[in-house]
């Protein structure tokens, strides 16, 4: 057991509270004993200690070195264990592996890669605006499956190759993947689908190459050790599900959040405050992901008065960390767009790992966001701010459903 003390704290898979649990976790201390389904592990609430631990080589992703699962008592039955280990990729290992993998993405998800995809987000933009303005002459709108959740799955299936047609599938198997409501057996079927998905995909594109991620993956090897299939599958994978789902969250979280901050919104329609802001104290204040499972100490840690003992796992509170008031300042549970920004947040992590799909989901928010409010200037919520619930998503912050009202 570590020096820190005190009954764990549960963190509810059907995310009912989660701005208590997230004060929860702030005002219990900087490491804080969770419990996850029954399984303890450490929980990391402060932005300085996180920044720390996220480049410290004694925890990594290997499921080998961690005391629970080497001794049984974690089986593939736990319902976590799919976000603890989603397969082989850059996201799962480290050292000279990860560089490998992660190296070869970077050669594929390049600048110019990304911004010629600009052309093809604002067009789905506009589309799917379209659609919100025809549904809302009628009523309410829900943001989420009209807007918010196919405009990344879109921009991403056209970065990697994947069929239209397989976006309504996509959509229901991610969904069932990150439920906690979804029962394990099920949840295994799915992971297996989807690796026949992206499986079939990498071996056409092998074949018929095209102007793809998918196939720029495949070819990164010329002049190098090249990846892979399973690698390759892996990291397609893990980018679509993570890329996906923060995406969409950080979409709904900043409408939301500035619907309920209305002096907020004055000041970005009169260009007192830009959207970059908009985006960045979104990420800080309502993380599209709120706890990142899991790494493993190969030895003991001592981290703000306790210890992290060799073998036990470490979860990264994204939204604890983005409201730390040591960090942040005394209004950190403010949601403020004049904020310094010097003080940066830590929401697509810290050091080898940090998300590489930062640019992509920050560029759609930055075309997705200003299109919206444009389009419908009158935009407003078509029900009260208390009543808007949490997916039972215990790793992500996502929204059930988000109904507005478009026309005035």
């Amino acid at each position: 057991m570590s020096e820190v003390a005190g009954c764990p704290i549960v963190l509810d898979p059907l995310v009912r509270d989660l701005d208590g649990e997230t004060r929860r976790l702030r005002e219990t201390g900087a490491l804080v004993r969770v419990d996850l389904l029954g399984v303890p592990a450490w929980s990391v609430t402060r932005h300085a200690d996180a920044r720390r631990l996220l480049t410290d080589r004694r925890l990594v992703k290997d499921l080998g070195r961690w005391k629970l699962w080497r001794g049984g008592e974690v089986t593939r039955e736990w319902p976590l264990i799919g976000m603890v280990d989603p397969g082989r990729s850059m996201f799962t290992v480290d050292g000279a592996e990860h560089r490998r993998l992660r190296a070869k993405t970077a050669q594929a998800v390049t600048p110019r890669r990304l911004e010629n995809l600009r052309p093809a987000i604002e067009h789905a933009t506009r589309r799917l605006l379209d659609d919100v303005g025809e549904r809302g002459a009628r009523g309410p709108v829900d943001l989420k499956p009209v807007f918010a959740r196919p405009l990344p799955m879109t921009v991403i299936s056209v970065l990697m190759g994947v069929d239209p047609a397989l976006h309504p599938r996509l959509h229901v198997l991610y969904r069932a993947f990150f439920s906690m409501v979804t029962p394990q057996d099920e949840r295994l079927a799915v992971i297996g689908e989807l690796d026949r998905i992206f499986t079939d995909m990498v071996r056409a594109r092998t074949v018929r190459p095209a102007d793809d991620l998918t196939s720029a993956l495949i070819l990164a090897g010329e002049g190098g050790e090249p990846l892979t299939e399973a690698e390759v599958v892996g990291n397609l994978q893990a980018m679509v599900g993570a890329g996906h789902e923060t995406t969409v969250g950080l979409i709904l979280n900043a409408v939301r959040a500035l619907l309920t901050h209305p002096d907020q919104l004055r000041a970005v329609l009169a260009g007192a405050a830009g959207w970059e802001a908009v985006i960045e104290e979104t990420l800080r204040w309502d993380t599209p992901v709120s706890h990142l499972l899991m790494r493993f100490a190969t030895e003991d840690i001592e981290v703000a008065g306790g210890v992290i003992r060799e073998g036990e796992g470490v979860v990264i509170s994204y939204r604890a960390i983005g409201r730390d008031r040591e960090h942040h300042g005394p209004d950190a549970d403010e949601f403020d767009l004049t904020r310094d920004p010097a003080a940066r947040h830590l929401t697509f992590g810290h050091g080898p790992h940090i998300c590489p799909g930062a640019a992509l989901s920050r560029l759609e928010a930055g075309i997705a966001l200003p299109a919206l409010f444009a389009r419908f200037p009158h935009l407003r919520l078509a029900v009260p701010a208390e009543e808007i619930r949490n997916e039972p998503v215990l790793t992500q912050n996502d929204i059930r459903s988000l109904p507005v009202h478009v026309h005035g």
